[in-house]
């Protein structure tokens, strides 16, 4: 039995260190993907399609990525997803120079790479956690998101200074910290996994029954209902964030507020979600994994149900969106951990993969739905059609517990 907890630090701090690169490349790719989508097509009606194909991105190459990660281990697939996350910020600063906006849309999908590659990281810290620490283990590395999330908007400025300085087209200087964040966090990854944390979990683990080969996520999901559960629990508290923070600076905007309080109550929400991560990690592990996930979906109703009595409040509105990320940080913490934890080490990978993808597809779905919703019954309106989403999990949750389904180990 290889030692394991001395690898198990140094792959928490290559993962945190990696983090913060792949935050920062996504933040500055994101802050400007919106704009370059509106300049490269010549309307604003196709700035949406920015968010919309890099959450594509991210899902399609999810499944991919665990297959990466079981056959060749975390560092070769984080540092292929962080490479591939490069080479679409490439591909977008192309496109603007030649003004293609088909291009744009691929390299925007492909830079959706990294946030697959985010996402993958958080379960790379489970691999080798002793069971009453992994979900801190988890939160640690979500919350080093937080370091590049608020630097990469910022890097919009100095971006375009460094762009211009070498003849990059207008609004592209960006991905300049994009392309270089991404390469170290290549640098970082290959070479500060090693050992390969699930490489040496699946050599540690005990000989499957019949040596029975590992199991794809689907087939995971079929046949095991704790994954479901957590699945449908990251998805659907994932999907209730995004369909609610797409419209709020729609709402806002429209009722009246400035883009100062705007932006103000995007970072409170930005701050709800990572900030107290590290705490509700080690509520997970200290209450257990489906009473916190049932906490989040607590905090979740109380910020729906303030979003529909005070969706004409500024004030009510800004206080909602902080609840909507703690609810989001609470659920998908330890709804992240029971995927890491619902199925046998040889299977983890294949169902993380699939978790991914059903999550971002998902966020997808429901946040391309919440522009009619919100047309149609206001904002009131689409928090109530949210809090459909938040009754089936806390349903199930309930369920869950009522029949003694682990919610720790």
């Amino acid at each position: 039995m290889i030692e394991t907890e001395a690898i198990q630090e140094r792959v928490v701090r290559t993962l945190i260190f990696a983090q913060i690169l792949g935050g920062i490349g996504l933040g500055a790719t994101v802050s400007v993907g919106a704009l370059l989508a509106a300049e490269v097509s010549g309307s604003p009606a196709w700035s949406g399609m920015a968010a919309t194909m890099s959450t594509l991105g991210a899902a399609l190459i999810a499944v991919p990525l665990a297959r990466a990660a079981q056959a060749r281990g975390r560092r070769v697939a984080l540092s292929v997803g962080s490479i591939v996350a490069a080479l679409g910020a490439v591909l977008a600063t192309v496109s603007a120079a030649i003004g293609s906006f088909p291009l744009l849309l691929v390299g925007l999908a492909l830079a959706g790479a990294g946030s697959a590659t985010n996402l993958q990281a958080r379960f790379s810290a489970t691999d080798l956690a002793e069971p009453q620490h992994r979900a801190r283990q988890l939160s640690l590395v979500v919350w080093s998101t937080t370091i590049g999330a608020v630097l990469g908007p910022n890097l919009i400025e100095p971006g375009e200074i460094i762009g211009h300085s070498i003849g990059l087209p207008v609004l592209t200087g960006p991905f300049v910290f994009t392309v270089g964040a991404q390469l170290a966090a290549v640098f970082v990854y290959y070479f500060g996994l090693q050992p390969d944390p699930l490489l040496t979990a699946l050599k540690n683990a005990p000989a499957r029954d019949g040596a029975a080969p590992p199991r794809h996520g689907l087939a995971t999901l079929r046949v095991n209902a704790l994954a479901r559960y957590s699945v449908v629990a990251v998805a659907f508290s994932h999907a209730t964030m995004v369909a609610m923070m797409s419209m709020t600076p729609v709402h806002l905007y429209g009722h009246g507020a400035t883009l100062m309080i705007v932006g103000f109550a995007l970072s409170l929400h930005i701050a709800g979600m990572y900030a107290l991560s590290p705490v509700f990690g080690w509520v997970a592990d200290r209450w257990g994994r489906i009473p916190t996930i049932l906490f989040g979906q607590g905090i979740l109703v109380v910020s729906l149900l303030t979003a529909w009595i005070g969706a004409e409040s500024q004030v009510l509105v800004v206080i909602s969106v902080i609840l909507l990320g703690l609810g989001w940080s609470a659920s998908t913490i330890s709804g992240s951990t029971l995927v890491a934890e619902s199925a046998p080490v040889d299977d983890r990978a294949g169902l993380q993969g699939v978790s991914d993808l059903i999550m971002n597809s998902t966020a997808a779905v429901f946040g391309a739905l919440a522009g009619p919703v919100l047309a149609i019954v206001g904002y009131s309106g689409l928090g109530v059609a949210c809090l459909l989403l938040v009754g089936v999990v806390t349903v199930w949750s309930v369920v869950e517990l009522s029949t003694g389904s682990r919610s720790s180990n």
